[in-house]
């Protein structure tokens, strides 16, 4: 297995950071290779490093907005615009979000409707012929209608038509018949006539349609009646629905009608009926739709009244006599969203649901007097073939002649869908906020932190617009302005990893080159050094890693040079402590450094020199978090210390050129290489800057002050290995009070792995504040494992050996 800061394609990155400074590179003072490149190095620093690239790494401060940013808010702006043109395909996302929202809640019904459909569906059309029937079957149906007492009887149906079953029209089509027979049968009353005799006993609504093809005659004066009656704040035609062509009935039904309603509808778009004109311009005369005309007659309502504002009809008013009237909201365009039902189950040939009653079972009185005593009667057909089915939010396949029952129902209700210009307004303002703040955070703050936010974006303004919808009915679109800070946010981030990545490799590029000056001194003395292979020696091993490098990486997302610059000022001391004990830089990768000793040349006493130069790393770490400290303070700004753990390991392993034929590095390879870089990352785990392990500290354990940590079997491997920690140097290990918590510390792990808690727990806390509370947190660790260990005791054959489920 290979160690944490290993490249994922096993093959050692490029030594970027190393190059950052020339330090490093010229520390070799006899190396006139490294001399003469040392400056073009440098140079190359300064020109990728320039003073404004360093403060604001190279995006720019807000007030200088970056080519990305600029391309951001562009993008920003032409969707803000793509919002206000509002497009057929953004006004289709829109209303298919509704339309789901409808699906999730229908609309609850009354119970009973007040509304009953007198359905031409399969059993009438058996039971009473093909379909148009006689008017005088239609007699029959206004007849019983009345008869049922019900309040009113309106038609989803236009009879344009004279009845070719009248007694003289047949007449006039049976050959051979006596021209006395003739004139007798055309002196009896039409079809037409009986239907409007009966249509004069009972409150009617006849319905029209409108087209848009050209009128070929100019309706009867009867049919362009109009109850709407008035209109403030403008003309009502400057805005809604305007149709040339009205499709009306007979003339003497038009006269014997009490009201008269246009039940065309205007398809949207995607041809989903979910707004329908509840007033429409028909040859300059503004007609009701056939359910406010219903509603009108059947409660003895005087006129239909037209409001008006700027952006055009806001609602449209039925007057009632006694009542302050029925108001529905509309759009600009005088159409009112339909809050649909769940449909209604009768509309199959069984007719025993909620709306539905056969049109043969009302003329032939099967019909309980309950179930139709007081409604209001919409005539509409079912039947396959009549051609009157509709697409609506609630249901693919509805009758048309449902759509007017849900539209009477929700007035009676007063439940209405709304989308008022206020959340048109709202929408896009959300949108624009949320786009900025996409703008500002994801160059400098990273993709998670800017995520987060998207998701709190999106996810308040669905909640919100669920909410708004499930509790006060109104339509606040959500799909729009969270698919634009989506499609923001994916310009961003990509924009700003396409970014980063060229940067990475420009400084690869630029510095892939510089090899440890150790290395590059034997290279220069025998080249054929130069090619694959390695030789076992016996090395010391040092990972070293910065602690909390996201949060610190996270604080400079907006200047990548700036924090280039600071791991630079990191790296460069904590390398020379290494160097200058003998050792060799193997690789840095980002925040972490990988090294060894006894390699190329040969080091003695290598295992005492790791440890110094681990200490003396600490203590360099020391001098710049106190100066970077001093210059946080100068500057106002909110100081972060860095830190760094490092692991320490003695064994055999491989050195040598590893690699391809095509591209090598010097580098080491065994399991003492995988071991030391686990108790790097065990470091934290334990409390303690430096881990060391055993063979390493049994060769310096009379120059330092060191310490058992326990029995670990790390990450990776199977075997337990006794591991240190690495506290200070001969002084420390001299002093009485080291040899004091020395004693104390061994007697602590002995309690410890005998299980003897409560002894443990008690050692701990005198141990706790020795030598200034170095090993506290190591103690307070324990503490919680011995814990975990009271709940769930450890196996009889335990031996004291920790597991590591963390590398």
């Amino acid at each position: 297995m290979r160690p944490r800061c290993f490249s994922k394609d096993g093959s050692d990155r490029d030594r970027y950071t190393r190059a950052m400074t020339d330090a490093p590179v010229t520390r070799n003072a006899d190396d006139a290779n490294t001399q003469t490149r040392a400056p073009a190095l440098g140079a190359r620093i300064r020109g990728l490093l320039s003073p404004d690239a360093r403060r604001h790494g190279g995006k720019g401060p807000w007030w200088r907005p970056s080519a990305i940013t600029l391309v951001g808010l562009a993008i920003l702006a032409a969707l803000v615009s793509l919002r206000v043109w509002d497009p057929t395909a953004v006004e289709t996302a829109r209303v298919k979000t509704f339309d789901l929202y409808n699906r999730l809640k229908p609309r609850i019904p009354a119970d009973p409707s007040p509304v009953v459909i007198v359905d031409i569906d399969e059993k009438s059309l058996k039971e009473l012929g093909q379909f148009p029937w006689s008017r005088t079957v239609i007699a029959d149906l206004v007849t019983a209608a009345r008869d049922y007492g019900m309040a009113v009887v309106g038609f989803d149906i236009a009879f344009p038509e004279p009845d070719r079953t009248s007694p003289g029209v047949i007449a006039e089509t049976i050959p051979g018949v006596a021209p006395d027979t003739v004139a007798a049968l055309k002196a009896l009353p039409t079809n037409d006539q009986i239907l409007a005799e009966a249509m004069e006993t009972m409150r009617t609504v006849v319905g029209q349609a409108s087209t848009k093809a050209p009128p070929l005659a100019t309706p009867p004066e009867a049919a362009m009646q109009s109850s709407v009656l008035g209109w403030r704040g403008g003309h009502p035609n400057d805005f809604i629905f305007a149709n040339p062509t009205l499709i009306h009935n007979r003339p003497e039904l038009e006269a014997a009608a009490l009201g008269r309603g246009v039940f065309s509808v205007e398809d949207e778009v995607d041809g989903v009926v979910r707004r329908v004109p509840i007033v429409m311009n028909i040859q300059g005369v503004i007609k009701p739709t056939l359910s406010l005309e219903m509603l009108r007659v059947g409660f003895g309502g005087n006129s239909i009244f037209v409001g008006m504002n700027e952006g055009g009809v806001d609602r449209v008013v039925l007057q009632v006599p006694g009542t302050a009237g029925f108001p529905v909201p509309t759009d600009g365009d005088g159409r009112v969203w339909i809050y649909f039902a769940e449909p209604d189950a009768s509309n199959s040939p069984s007719n025993e649901g909620r709306l539905y009653v056969s049109a043969t079972d009302l003329i032939n009185k099967r019909v309980p007097v309950e179930r139709l005593q007081g409604r209001l009667a919409l005539v509409g057909a079912s039947a396959v073939g009549l051609l009157d089915i509709r697409a609506t939010p609630i249901e693919p396949r509805l009758p048309g002649v449902e759509v007017h029952a849900n539209l009477i129902e929700a007035i009676l209700q007063q439940q209405y869908l709304q989308h008022p210009v206020e959340m048109h307004l709202t929408e896009i303002f959300v949108m624009l906020i949320a786009g900025l703040f996409l703008l500002y955070l994801v160059p400098r703050f990273g993709p998670f932190l800017s995520l987060g936010f998207l998701a709190l974006v999106a996810g308040t303004t669905i909640g919100t617009s669920w909410f708004l919808f499930s509790q006060k009915l109104v339509l606040l679109d959500a799909s729009y302005p969270t698919a634009a800070a989506i499609l923001l946010y994916a310009f961003l981030a990509f924009a700003n990893y396409t970014r980063d990545a060229a940067e990475k490799k420009q400084v690869r590029g630029a510095f892939a080159q510089y090899l440890s000056p150790d290395l590059v001194e034997q290279l220069a003395q025998d080249p054929d050094k130069l090619q694959l292979g390695g030789e076992t020696k016996r090395m010391t091993l040092l990972f070293c890693d910065v602690r909390g490098f996201t949060a610190i990486s996270e604080r400079y997302k907006a200047d990548p040079q700036g924090l280039t610059v600071l791991i630079n000022r990191l790296l460069t001391p904590l390398t020379d402590r290494i160097m200058q004990t003998g050792g060799t830089i193997d690789k840095y990768m980002g925040d972490c450094i990988m090294a060894f000793w006894n390699a190329p040349l040969d080091v003695p006493d290598q295992e005492k020199k790791a440890c110094r130069a681990a200490l003396d790393m600490f203590a360099a770490l020391d001098a710049l978090n106190a100066e970077r400290k001093a210059e946080a303070e100068a500057s106002g700004e909110r100081f972060l210390p860095l830190n760094i753990g490092v692991g320490l390991n003695t064994g055999d392993v491989v050195v040598g050129n590893m690699g391809s034929e095509q591209r090598f590095d010097y580098s080491v390879l065994g399991d003492a290489v995988n071991l030391a870089a686990r108790l790097e990352g065990q470091s934290k785990n334990y409390g303690v800057d430096i881990v060391v392990g055993a063979d390493t500290a049994e060769a310096a354990s009379e120059d330092f002050a060191l310490l058992e940590l326990d029995l670990i079997a790390v990450k990776g491997k199977t075997e337990a290995v006794r591991v240190y920690c690495l506290l200070g140097d001969q002084t420390m290990r001299d002093s009485a009070s080291f040899e004091a918590l020395q004693s104390a510390h061994d007697a602590y792990l002995t309690a410890y792995r005998t299980q003897e808690w409560d002894k443990a727990e008690t050692i701990a806390a005198q141990n706790t504040p020795m030598l200034n509370g170095a090993m506290a947190n190591f103690y307070a660790i324990y503490g919680e494992r011995i814990a975990d260990y009271r709940k769930a005791p450890p196996p009889g054959d335990w031996d004291g050996v920790f597991v590591a489920t963390s590398k």
